[in-house]
C-alpha cells in the first residue's frame, strides 16, 4: 500500500515537472515570435525611403503692362487692275504673240485674228464711199445746170427743187459711207488684240488656229497690273466694332485716315517686307457670313505678289483688362486650357482659363487668372492638383496684363 502511494506521488511530481517544462517552452517560443515581429517591423521602417522633396519650379506674378496684340485674318490678293482679254470680233487666231506668265507693256500686241474678211469689208465700205462721192458730184452738176434755166423760166422750179433734194441725199449717203468705212476700220483693228494695261499674262486657253468670238464664255487670257496689289479680308461684326472704336473720327473715311499700317503674312508664314494701308471698308455686312470686307493696298514693285495669292492680314489691336499667358505655361485637356496657380502655402491649383486669341507665343486670356496671381511657367506636365512645390521667381516676367492705350 505504501509502495503504491509512493509510486503515485512520483508520477504526479513527474507530470508537474513536464507541464512546467512545456509552459516554459511555450513562453520562450511566444517571446521569440514577438521579438522577431518587432525586429522585422524595425527593419521595414529603417528600409522605408524618405519622402521626395517638393520640386523647384519657376513661377511668375502677373503684372500690369502696356502692349499691343496682333490679330490675323485670311486674305486674298488681287492686282489693282485685273483685266479679262476678250476678242471684239469673230475669227480664227492666226498668231498667239505672248506666253503665259509673261510681262507685257500697255499697247503691246497679244493675239492676231485672221484679218482677211475684215480687210474685204473695209474695201467694200471704201468703194461705197467713192460711189457716194461720185453721186454727190453728179447731183451738184444737175443743180448747177438747172439753176440758170429756172432763172430764165425755161424749166419749172419743181425740177430744180428735185435736183437739190437729190444733192442732199447724195451728201447724206457720203456720211453713211464714211461711217461704214470707220466701222470696218475699227473691226479690222480689233483683229490685233493689244494689252490695255501693263501687267502679267495669265493662262492661255486658246491656241493658234482656234475659232474665237466676242460671245465666248472663256476669255483669251487675263492681264494683271500688280505694281500695287489689293489684299481683301473680312472682320466679324464684333471684331469690326472693336476695331473701329479704337480710332477717332466722325466717319469711316476719317477713321481710315488714322489707321496704322498693316502687315501681310504670306503662305509660307513669312512677313511680306513692306507694310500696307487699309483704304476701303465695304458699305455693308455680308448677310451670309455676317462679316464685312476691308481692303488694304500694298506696293509690289518687285512683282513678288500676284493675283490669286493668299495670305493673312495682321492687325495691331489693343485690349482692355486682358492677360497674356505663355503657351508653354498651359496644358490642354479635353478641349480646355489650364494653368497651375501657386497659393500662399506653395501648393498648386489647376485653373481653367478662357483663351480668346494669340499674341506671338502667348495666349490672350479673358478670365481664369488675374493680376497678382502666381503661375508655374514650366515643368507642369507632371504636376498634380494640390501638390507642394518650391517656387523659383522667374528672372524676367513672362506674363503681363494688357492695358488699352487710349
Amino acid at each position: 500500500m505504501n509502495s503504491d502511494n509512493t509510486q503515485n506521488k512520483y508520477l504526479k511530481n513527474e507530470n508537474v515537472q513536464q507541464i512546467k517544462t512545456n509552459i516554459k517552452m511555450k513562453n520562450v517560443i511566444i517571446t521569440s515570435f514577438i521579438l522577431a515581429l518587432v525586429l522585422i517591423s524595425c527593419a521595414d521602417k529603417s528600409q522605408a525611403p524618405a519622402a521626395a522633396p517638393a520640386p523647384l519650379l519657376p513661377v511668375s506674378v502677373i503684372t500690369s503692362a502696356n502692349t499691343t496684340t496682333d490679330a490675323e485674318y485670311p486674305a486674298s490678293i488681287q492686282g489693282t487692275v485685273d483685266v479679262e482679254i476678250r476678242p471684239q470680233v469673230s475669227g480664227n487666231l492666226d498668231r498667239v504673240l505672248v506666253d503665259e506668265g509673261a510681262y507685257v507693256s500697255k499697247g503691246q500686241s497679244l493675239f492676231k485674228i485672221n484679218e482677211r474678211p475684215f480687210r474685204e469689208q473695209l474695201n467694200n465700205a471704201l468703194a461705197s464711199l467713192h460711189a457716194s462721192e461720185a453721186a454727190l458730184i453728179n447731183a451738184q452738176l444737175e443743180v448747177d445746170k438747172l439753176t440758170p434755166l429756172v432763172q430764165n423760166k425755161v424749166v419749172s422750179d419743181y425740177q430744180l427743187k428735185t435736183a437739190k433734194a437729190s444733192q442732199k441725199i447724195a451728201a447724206a449717203n457720203i456720211e453713211q459711207a464714211k461711217a461704214m468705212v470707220a466701222s470696218a476700220r475699227i473691226n479690222l483693228g480689233y483683229t490685233n488684240v493689244t494689252a490695255p494695261v501693263s501687267g502679267y499674262i495669265g493662262r492661255l486657253p486658246k491656241k493658234q488656229g482656234s475659232l474665237v468670238s466676242a460671245t465666248d464664255v472663256e476669255a483669251l487670257t487675263t492681264l494683271s497690273d500688280v505694281h500695287e496689289v489689293f489684299a481683301y479680308f473680312s472682320l466679324s461684326e464684333t471684331d469690326f466694332i472693336n476695331f473701329k472704336s479704337q480710332y477717332a473720327g466722325n466717319s469711316i473715311g476719317d477713321k481710315i485716315k488714322k489707321l496704322p499700317p498693316v502687315s501681310l503674312i504670306l503662305a509660307d508664314n513669312n512677313a511680306y517686307p513692306q507694310t500696307g494701308k487699309i483704304d476701303m471698308v465695304d458699305g455693308q455686312f455680308d448677310k451670309t457670313t455676317g462679316a464685312i470686307t476691308l481692303r488694304a493696298t500694298f506696293p509690289n514693285a518687285n512683282g513678288t505678289l500676284r493675283s490669286g495669292n493668299t495670305g493673312k492680314i495682321r492687325l495691331g489691336l489693343q485690349h482692355d483688362d486682358a492677360i497674356l499667358v505663355p503657351q508653354s505655361a498651359t496644358i490642354e485637356m479635353q478641349d480646355k486650357v489650364f494653368v497651375f496657380t501657386v497659393g500662399t502655402d506653395n501648393k498648386v491649383t489647376k485653373m481653367p482659363i478662357t483663351v480668346i486669341g494669340k499674341s506671338g507665343t502667348n495666349y490672350l486670356i479673358k478670365d481664369g487668372v488675374k493680376s497678382g496671381d502666381q503661375i508655374v511657367l514650366s515643368g507642369i506636365d507632371k504636376l498634380q492638383e494640390g501638390q507642394l512645390i518650391q517656387p523659383e521667381k522667374a528672372a524676367t516676367a513672362k506674363v503681363a496684363q494688357i492695358t488699352n492705350k487710349k
